[in-house]
């Protein structure tokens, strides 16, 4: 299976036809996740790095705490399916220690769903503290980082419809990038790699978003242990309460030189007045 689908298409300018082309999309195929043989999730993504994106869901859904908790991660053929590839089944080191009517629920609530911004952020908080991670990150290491994810973005060039999300250490060097049809498997996928690599919980770094940053996003952050997020675009209401609340930092608007710091501003060395407005807790966030 592969990232990009091929598709043709009628072209128009100002109105008129100009003629038929050949284009690249980016490809969307579901992927069927199971824990100990259960279906569990029908997961809507770009095929690729599917062991990471199971990984990384199952950490920040908390399911599993740590890689100690995977025994194995294997790819299948759903009931049906084409080809390969189409399902992946998590072996877990202790299945007896997984409360599996629990999992056919969502784990955590995201804004979407309808409750109230404090419960939210409550159901996370009551089964991960808030980060204690005391570092600081350059100013202008944090401006810098998406130049650095632009130049490394193959599937989004080919296509223009990608969400990336960029892991960087505090000197702002990249140390993996994750592209999906989905930010949330983009993140979920960046993630499985950390918690496969065993690098997880993830103190002293940094992501990136290429989009905006929401509070389902934020979460997913603080579950593989990231205090630093930098968003190019807006963040949610409620993504900067939860940052607030989590002990997160929190930068929306990065680019052109500039962003505004919504949370966790102390992590933040060198800041210029000028390029960096900090957003005061009583503070309307812009939303997107």
């Amino acid at each position: 299976m592969h990232e990009t689908a091929p598709t043709r298409l009628i072209r128009y300018a100002k109105g008129v036809r100009t003629g038929a082309a050949d284009d690249v999309l980016a490809a969307e195929v579901p992927l069927e996740l199971r824990v100990e043989g259960r279906s569990l999730a029908v997961l809507m993504r770009t095929p690729g790095h599917d062991r990471e994106l199971a990984a990384g869901w199952l950490l920040t859904e908390g399911v599993v705490k740590s890689a100690r908790d995977l025994f194995d991660i294997t790819a299948c053929v759903a009931p049906g399916a084409a080809g390969k590839g189409n399902a992946v089944d998590v072996a877990l080191a202790r299945p007896g220690a997984v409360d599996f009517a629990k999992l056919t629920r969502h784990v955590f609530t995201s804004s979407s769903c309808g409750v109230c911004s404090t419960a939210s952020i409550e159901a996370v908080l009551r089964q991960r503290k808030p980060l204690k991670d005391v570092f600081q990150i350059a100013a202008s290491t944090l401006l810098g980082l998406p130049a650095a994810l632009a130049a490394q973005q193959p599937t989004f060039q080919t296509t223009g419809g990608l969400h990336a999300c960029a892991l960087f250490d505090r000197a702002g060097k990249l140390l993996a990038l994750r592209e999906d049809v989905g930010r949330h498997n983009a993140l979920d996928k960046l993630i499985g790699w950390s918690l496969l690599e065993k690098r997880t919980p993830l103190r002293g770094h940094v992501v990136l978003l290429s989009g905006r940053a929401s509070f389902e996003m934020m979460q997913k952050a603080h579950a593989a242990g990231i205090a630093v997020v930098a968003a190019i675009s807006a963040p949610s209401s409620l993504a900067v309460e939860f940052a607030r609340a989590s002990g997160q930092t929190l930068a929306g608007f990065v680019r052109g030189g500039s962003m505004n710091v919504y949370a966790g501003a102390a992590r933040i060395a060198g800041a210029e007045a000028s390029r960096i407005r900090v957003r005061k807790r009583s503070s309307s966030p812009r939303t997107a």
